[in-house]
C-alpha cells in the first residue's frame, strides 16, 4: 500500500477499476449455461410435486389429540392431584376403600343368585 496517496487518488483508482470492469464483459460459457438451466428446471419440477402426507406415530397423534404438550401437562397435573387427594383424603370425605372391602363376599355372591353352598362352613 502506498502511504503517500490521498483519498482523491484512491477514488480515481477505484473509478478506473470500475470502468475497466464495465468494458471487460465475459460471455457465459455454453457448458455453464446448460448446467444452470438444468439445475433451475430440476428445482422447478421439484416444487411441482405434491408433498407426501406425513404419517405421524401413534404417540404424536395421541399428543395432538390432547392439545399438544400444554394439554398433556394439564392432564398429568390433574391426574397427580387426583392421586394425591385419593391417598390423603380429608377427614370429612368417606373412604371409598371401605365401601369396597367392608362387604361380605357371600352376600355379594348371593346377590347374583348363584349357588353359595361352597362358601358355607362344611363342619
Amino acid at each position: 500500500m502506498n502511504w503517500g496517496t490521498t483519498m482523491t487518488d484512491d477514488k480515481d483508482n477505484l473509478d478506473l477499476l470500475f470502468a475497466q470492469a464495465r468494458q471487460d464483459r465475459h460471455e457465459l460459457s455454453d457448458d455453464l449455461a446448460v448446467r444452470i438451466l438444468t439445475d433451475a428446471e430440476s428445482v422447478r419440477l421439484g416444487r411441482l410435486k405434491p408433498d407426501e402426507p406425513k404419517t405421524n406415530s401413534l404417540w404424536a397423534r395421541l399428543l395432538a389429540g390432547f392439545g399438544g404438550w400444554q394439554g398433556m401437562g394439564g392432564l398429568v397435573a390433574a391426574s397427580m392431584a387426583g392421586v394425591w387427594i385419593g391417598f390423603s383424603a380429608p377427614a370429612f370425605l368417606p373412604d371409598p376403600a371401605n365401601y369396597i372391602y367392608a362387604q361380605d363376599v357371600s352376600f355379594v355372591v348371593a346377590d347374583l343368585s348363584l349357588d353359595t353352598s361352597f362358601l358355607e362352613d362344611a363342619e
